[in-house]
């Protein structure tokens, strides 16, 4: 019997080889999953195009984003299903209602989101996506869960504390000047004060509406702010002021008029809070005072059924809710480009589930405004981000 089955091994037909074509797709193919799993699971390449982290992230980076740091996501919508197609300022929007999603589950990583890292994240505020399939921002982590955050003048209090500084961070001055001429921009230009607004992103010369006097609106750091200082030509350097609705006066950003708190706080970009930002396991007691606050978290981010807003207050299935422990841990992201950035004081905490990675380093940078010769920024290559 054993003699008979390996004569038939013997004489069994061999394989034929593959043809070069079927070697080139296989080839294919193979390198086409291992880059997908790599870039699920590991790194993956972003590029900087807006302002909202200068100086610390350039308009023209690219970077790699960790997902190690964190721990990599599970897909949440490997198959998407499109019900409808809108067009919106001339950009397609699609509704995935239907789409098919699945449970996610964060496999562990190296690290957890501290204060001050670069994160990667989901929008929190594009509801009409599943989490995973939302655009992507940056910005900084200026507040782990349990943190209580106030920022006084423009600088950042962790539990009463001053925050440690990280990155190079921008403020927007009016610079008043008698004649904003050429020469002026020209100085701008070479301290790196750039107008992405701007075909040329020179600032070009304004009227600061508060004075009426002329000048220029710049975002740049301390240290340039004070070398304008020190020239004769600057008249003044004044931070102007800003009067917005914030978060969490407005509690669904997308929705204004949806969870207005019912004791509205005078909160602006440079005086914010004092903020408890949300624990896992924590149990709040809500109020007319901090509904508003939590409103986003319940109605959105957490799975629950039911939740609705009524009379400055948070209902689950007809009945006000008063009690709420929290399923995971948030975290308050602001831009180094700190009133040019809209952020958690526009919109609110990220989910835990919401971080996608850790920005790691600069592989390239492409300076918009260069010449071809100085297209590159040499400085910028292999730069870790900090």
């Amino acid at each position: 019997m054993n003699l008979f089955r390996f004569r038939r091994r013997a004489t069994a037909t061999p394989s034929s080889p593959k043809s070069p074509a079927r070697e080139w797709r296989d080839a294919v193919v193979f390198a086409v999953m291992a880059a997908t799993f790599i870039r699920w699971s590991a790194v993956e390449a972003y590029t900087i195009p807006t302002p909202s982290m200068e100086n610390s992230l350039m308009v023209g980076d690219y970077l790699f984003v960790s997902r190690l740091h964190y721990g990599p996501i599970t897909p949440q919508t490997p198959l998407q299903v499109p019900l409808t197609h809108q067009k919106l300022w001339g950009t397609e929007l699609q509704s995935y209602s239907d789409a098919i999603q699945l449970p996610t589950y964060r496999f562990p990583g190296f690290s957890s989101v501290h204060r001050n890292d670069v994160v990667v994240f989901h929008v929190p505020h594009e509801q009409q996506r599943p989490a995973d399939m939302r655009t992507h921002l940056i910005k900084r982590c200026v507040a782990v869960a349990g943190d209580t955050l106030e920022i006084r003048r423009g600088q950042v209090f962790l539990n009463g504390q001053p925050g440690a500084v990280a990155g190079q961070l921008q403020t927007t001055y009016f610079m008043q000047v008698d004649h904003p001429d050429d020469a002026v921009r020209q100085a701008l230009h070479e301290q790196g004060v750039a107008d992405y607004n701007e075909p040329d992103g020179i600032p070009q010369a304004s009227t600061d509406p508060a004075t009426g006097k002329s000048g220029f609106f710049i975002s740049c750091t301390p240290a340039v702010a004070e070398y304008f200082r020190r020239q004769p030509y600057v008249k003044a350097l004044t931070v102007p002021e800003y009067r917005t609705q914030l978060f969490p006066n407005v509690g669904d950003f997308h929705n204004p008029t949806a969870a207005l708190s019912s004791q509205p706080h005078n909160w602006q970009l440079d005086g914010y809070g004092p903020l408890p930002v949300p624990r896992k396991g924590q149990t709040i007691t809500l109020t007319p005072a901090n509904a508003a606050a939590y409103y986003a978290i319940l109605a959105q981010y957490e799975g629950n059924e039911g939740i609705t807003w009524q009379q400055g207050q948070i209902y689950q299935n007809g009945r006000p809710l008063t009690r709420y422990t929290l399923k995971q841990n948030y975290y308050f992201m602001m831009g180094d480009n700190r009133h040019n950035s809209e952020d958690s004081r526009f919109w609110g905490f990220v989910p835990e589930d919401y971080i996608v990675g850790k920005a790691v380093f600069v592989w390239l940078s492409i300076d918009p405004y260069a010449d071809l010769l100085h297209k590159i920024r040499w400085n910028r290559l292999l730069k870790p981000v900090s």
